[in-house]
């Protein structure tokens, strides 16, 4: 193990220790800061395999250790621009270690950049997260501990928080029942909904109680025909796009025979979405909501979307009560259960397995529910419940998108951004796309925006010294701002990171064969999650690769 991995197992042990002296699990803090310590060096090259080392010793097999990086990665994204989820049960209970364990988390976020040469942004992402936390227990925000230079290495102001009073403490251990509490925006970054800054911006902590503004008014009310048109404005997915046209045929029909007082057979509404990361499954969950909702089936048509940890409780017992609140929040409208397949293996997951059947058999005329994740996992988790097999009878793959089609991708969002890609730079992006191995960790439209979001480092880098640049040279993308190839070294100032070569991710193994990601999980009573969360087009686990990008600058 090396002096960074080793520096990420120290600063897990001390996460572990405070939440033990706490009356916290200790198993749970330590998944929390690993997924913390994944989602914040997601973007550094190398940080899979060092990461691997601490959260799964002995494990060799490339493409595993891939999957289970980028799955703990996808867990804690909201966690970049927002307190955790423990954290946050301590801050409520106003517990004499909340400080302390919010000061422990800023020492992993400063371990996982150091898993190897992340970039300025990714170092500024992780003094964000480590400022989010400083402020939740209400502590001045001091940059990432064990950085030189001070805050960020040098780089004035970042951060959150001020000098202020600390909240009132109360000693000893919390109760459980505190760890179900969850403030209303808490579990989700203010405005992005990643919590990344954008490359340059400086983040800002939301306040804790937002003046009252004027309401807005309510938007109006979508008809199915207009969310059809969403959803065949969105590139690709031509085989989800026939299915789901196919669906509101059968249900238009069975409610048009309804009211002329025919006999209609009970269609089930429930859905498997099966498929990669990346390609769209969670922004057609929320189409298929205000379809639903358009046609009369569903209320309200709302989208509420979790994953194992929204549904497992961390103590026996309270697995049940956990999974039908989430359910009652969904009621009315669509329940979106990513990585589904996870809910597999243990008494916890067979547990929430059978109250989310009962939910469904009580509510199965205002609510719907999509299971979604990796196919053969997908397959084994409807078949260990006789009760699910019979409520999804309908399944939609969601393809890998071609080359073509995740340049168009890149395009939409450089063109959403008031950037625009050279013919040169295409054609660049076009070879590197052909390089790169098809594997279950590839994140197809995640893979575009990160291709993006380099180019737009670079970009920014080749224009440090201009001091008139005129607008296209403002705008305009070129081929060496999307290279693959490494930097020069005298390219680079003095101490600064090094941008990332190629593609953001680690290196993955072509052809490996994917295994269950559920058995690579840390912890299978994780910490609890958001619920309702806003994915960011091309940037969640299953984000979308619309035309429309008004979420993806």
């Amino acid at each position: 193990m090396t002096t960074d991995e080793s520096r990420l197992a120290e600063s897990l042990e001390q996460l572990s220790d405070v939440a033990a002296e706490a009356g916290l699990d200790p198993a749970a803090a330590r998944d929390e800061g690993l997924r913390v310590a994944a989602a914040l060096a997601e973007a550094v090259p190398g940080a899979a395999p060092a990461w691997a080392e601490v959260a799964h010793p002995g494990l060799t097999d490339v493409a595993r250790i891939n999957e289970a990086f980028f799955d703990a990665a996808s867990s804690g994204r909201r966690w970049r621009g927002a307190p955790t989820d423990l954290l946050d049960a301590l801050v409520a209970s106003r517990h004499s270690l909340a400080a302390e364990y919010a000061e422990a988390l800023t020492e992993v976020a400063s371990s996982a950049v150091m898993l190897g040469t992340a970039p300025i942004w990714v170092i500024a992402n992780a003094s964000a997260a480590s400022g989010a936390y400083l402020a939740a227990a209400r502590l001045p925000s001091h940059g990432l501990p064990g950085l030189p230079g001070g805050p960020l290495g040098g780089v004035p102001e970042m951060g959150f928080g001020s000098p202020d009073t600390m909240r009132p403490n109360v000693p000893g251990p919390i109760d459980p029942r505190l760890l179900e509490l969850t403030r209303p925006g808490s579990l989700g970054a203010q405005g992005d909904p990643d919590g990344i800054p954008a490359p340059g911006a400086t983040a800002t902590a939301a306040p804790a109680d937002p003046p009252a503004g004027p309401e807005k008014p309510a938007e109006p009310e979508k008809s199915v025909e207009e969310l059809l048109a969403e959803l065949d404005a969105m590139i690709g997915l031509a085989r989800v796009k026939k299915e789901i046209h196919r669906q509101v045929a059968l249900l238009s029909v069975e409610k048009m025979r309804t009211h002329a007082g025919l006999k209609a057979p009970k269609m089930s509404r429930h859905l498997i979405f099966v498929g990669n990361p990346g390609t769209g499954k969670t922004t057609v969950a929320r189409l298929v909501g205000g379809i639903y909702k358009a046609l009369g089936l569903l209320p309200t048509g709302q989208l509420v979307e979790v994953d194992r940890s929204e549904l497992v409780a961390g103590y026996v017992g309270q697995t049940a009560l956990k999974t039908a609140e989430v359910c009652a929040k969904a009621t009315g409208g669509v329940l979106f259960i990513d990585e589904a397949y996870a809910l597999t293996g243990d008494q916890y997951a067979e547990e929430a397995v059978n109250t989310l059947v009962k939910e469904m058999e009580d509510h199965r005329e205002d609510l719907v529910v999509i299971v979604a994740g990796y196919p053969d996992p997908m397959v084994r988790f409807i078949a260990q419940n006789p009760g699910l097999a019979s409520r999804f009878t309908t399944t939609i793959e969601f393809d890998d998108y071609s080359d073509d089609e995740l340049l168009d991708i890149l395009d939409s969002i450089a063109t959403g951004s008031d950037y625009e890609l050279t013919s040169e730079a295409q054609t660049r992006v076009r070879h590197i796309l052909q390089a790169t191995p098809r594997t279950s960790a590839f994140g197809n439209g995640r893979f575009s925006r990160n291709l993006f979001e380099q180019a737009v480092g670079r970009h920014a880098w080749r224009l440090k010294d201009a001091t008139e640049p005129t607008r296209d040279e403002l705008r305009l993308l070129t081929a060496d701002d999307v290279t693959d190839q490494p930097d020069e070294p005298d390219d680079e100032p003095a101490g600064a990171p090094a941008e990332p070569q190629g593609e953001p991710f680690s290196p993955v193994a072509p052809e490996a064969t994917p295994e269950d990601p559920a058995a690579l999980r840390a912890d299978p009573d994780g910490p609890a999650g958001t619920d309702e969360a806003v994915s960011n087009e091309y940037d969640e686990q299953d984000d979308t690769s619309a035309t429309e990008h008004e979420d993806t600058a």
